[in-house]
């Protein structure tokens, strides 16, 4: 009997430190964070579950917390969770919210909850759902009623997922984030404010924050009375003088503190001064500021996520599907040099903090040999027919790969123009290859040369690299978004093709010979494995594409760089047999594919 309630005791001992988080009462008074009354320093770093292998959450969380981290700030992605109109999904895979906070409870962390509706986040559309470019003068980010309706509906949804995880009612969510940076879009504080009477309405009382550049024109159009001031980033007295000066009855911290950066495609990898950081983060560090690390882990943007920015030559700069960022914790979860640095500096203020979890193994898979399967014209679907081309979200496609086909009558060759191509263009007449287009080096404009062909074919194949995710450009329809024209005539009458290159269309594909005047080809392999662990998949032999490991998207590469190698993580491989499928649109040629331990 003694036994039992030894056991017993012991059993109640566990429980009630596994859940010391819930025992505490977090809370804000004048222009501080409490914790049981006593000053409180938010010590965050960001992650992303939607960038996460979902058997990889712990791992990551656990290595936050290792760096000296309470608190872990994450951003949802509304798109990922509502792929069509009502169709949300908060218990699948990766999009089990409710798993995500508990594994954060279990391991005693703190959460920044930061569901949008816009998120930026250099995730596609910031995370907007793009089915809501199908209406033509859509108004996103303010009170359009047409917006507003599907917004509330997600938030109606998630507020029922997180209720029970506020730190109200015991939960380890401390705040929930209203908008994202909306003073560097716009000014429209009712559209705000009716995101906050959404979350009470729904039983989420906050407290809330917002985040804003530290500039009084951002946090004048980007704060509401009454919420805790985020500011990105706040590095210096100035900075968080300015948030005093809108409001200096609320606490205010450093909501984005950048330890790494974002890298488009065609540009050099960006790495950050560590020294900045570690500059940064002991000025926080000294001042008892509170911060959150953006991104403390950045993760992979698998599939057709990833975001695009709309500067440079041609007004556009996609991403690259690693969102390694330079982050502390590197794409496959290890300890960087930054990390430790980090690590050490916190320690010094805090001391030694948790152990860090075991590595997530890595290995190196040897030359696999794929051969020329078949092409994207083998394997095309039954047409819509447009007068003229449309958006691809006009035909219910919101990644992916579209074909436009016309017959040339009137003008037969000459200077054929896109108005306005989103984002990449392969161009061919009569089957055969002409050349392609790119948005990012502002190309619109190609030659088609005479034919022997009575009534020519032109086929213009488009490829969506992703939806502009910050600024005033976001409403970035893909495909061809006005119309096509030769010598200035508009072209008419179109044949259009979706091809939104899902898993049900990857597992579809017929076996063919390929025409050898086309491009857009399949390359097909298998390879055999006694055991499984993560990888990275080398593409250096291959142009531009798509790659998929056992009907899993890993994401876009692309021979401009600087990314080579597409990270595979150990739950889409198989012991024993594996399938590869690679999609190049310029490719002619079958060459070997292996694995490496690192992105680099």
């Amino acid at each position: 009997m003694r036994l039992k309630l030894s056991l017993l005791v012991l059993f109640l001992f566990i429980l009630a430190a596994a859940g010391s988080i819930n025992a505490q009462k977090f809370s804000i008074s004048g222009d501080q964070f409490l914790m049981d009354g006593k000053p409180f320093q938010i010590i965050s770093g960001e992650m992303h579950p939607a960038r996460i292998p979902v058997e990889y959450w712990r791992q990551r969380i656990q290595m936050a917390k290792a760096m000296g981290c309470n608190t872990i700030a994450a951003y949802i992605f509304w798109n990922y969770h509502e792929t069509a109109p009502g169709k949300l999904d908060f218990k699948t895979g990766n999009r089990d919210i409710a798993k995500f906070l508990n594994i954060c409870k279990e391991e005693g962390m703190w959460v920044l909850f930061r569901p949008g509706p816009y998120v930026c986040a250099e995730w596609d559309f910031g995370g907007i759902p793009p089915y809501l470019l199908k209406i033509p003068d859509i108004k996103v980010r303010c009170m359009d009623p047409r917006y507003m309706k599907p917004v509330e509906r997600y938030l109606t949804g998630i507020a029922s997922v997180i209720k029970p995880f506020l730190s109200a009612n015991g939960g380890p969510i401390l705040m929930v984030q209203i908008e994202n940076e909306y003073g560097s879009y716009g000014n429209d504080k009712n559209y705000l404010e009716e995101l906050r009477k959404i979350w009470i309405k729904n039983g989420i009382k906050g407290p809330f924050y917002t985040a804003d550049g530290a500039t009084p024109y951002m946090l004048e159009a980007g704060n509401l009375d009454g919420c805790v001031i985020g500011l990105d980033s706040g590095s210096n007295d100035g900075d968080f003088a300015q948030a005093a000066k809108r409001n200096p009855n609320v606490p205010s911290f450093s909501s984005e503190t950048y330890p790494g950066w974002l890298t488009h495609w065609g540009e050099k990898w960006a790495r950050t001064d560590t020294t900045g950081i570690l500059n940064e983060v002991k000025y926080l560090m000294d001042h008892k500021k509170s911060f959150n690390l953006y991104v403390i882990h950045g993760g992979t943007n698998f599939g057709f996520t990833a975001g695009a920015n709309s500067g440079g030559k041609g007004g556009f700069e996609p991403d690259v599907t690693s969102y390694d960022y330079d982050a502390p914790i590197n794409e496959q979860g290890r300890p960087t040099p930054k990390y430790f640095a980090l690590r050490n500096l916190i320690a010094k203020y805090n001391g030694k903090p948790a152990e860090l979890p075991r590595p997530v193994p890595a290995m190196e898979i040897p030359a696999i040999k794929l051969d020329l399967y078949s092409s994207v014209w083998d394997n095309m679907p039954k047409p819509y027919f447009s007068v003229q081309p449309k958006p691809m979200e006009d035909y219910n496609q919101y990644s992916g790969f579209i074909v436009y086909k016309t017959k040339l009558i009137g003008h037969k060759s000459g200077k054929l123009t896109i108005t306005d191509l989103k984002d990449y263009a392969l161009v061919f007449l009569n089957g055969k290859y002409l050349g392609k287009l790119d948005r990012r080096e502002a190309e619109k404009t190609i030659d088609i040369p005479k034919s022997d062909v009575k009534d020519p074919v032109l086929e213009i194949f488009v490829e969506a690299m992703g939806h502009i995710n910050f600024a005033q450009a976001i409403i970035d329809r893909k495909g061809i978004t006005d119309r096509v024209t030769l010598n200035g005539m508009t072209l008419m009458n179109w044949d259009v093709y979706s091809l939104p290159f899902d898993a049900k269309y990857i597992s579809k594909i017929k076996k063919a010979a390929p025409s050898p005047d086309r491009r857009g080809y399949f390359f097909k392999g298998e390879f055999n494995l006694d055991k499984t662990a993560d990888t990275y998949f080398d593409m250096s032999n291959y142009s531009k594409g798509v790659l998929y490991v056992n009907g899993h998207n890993l994401g876009r590469f692309w021979e401009i760089g600087p990314q080579k190698r597409l990270y595979c993580p150990a739950s889409f491989l198989n012991k024993g047999k594996n399938e590869i499928v690679v999609f190049d649109l310029l490719q002619t040629e079958a060459k070997t594919v292996d694995g490496k331990m690192t992105l680099e």
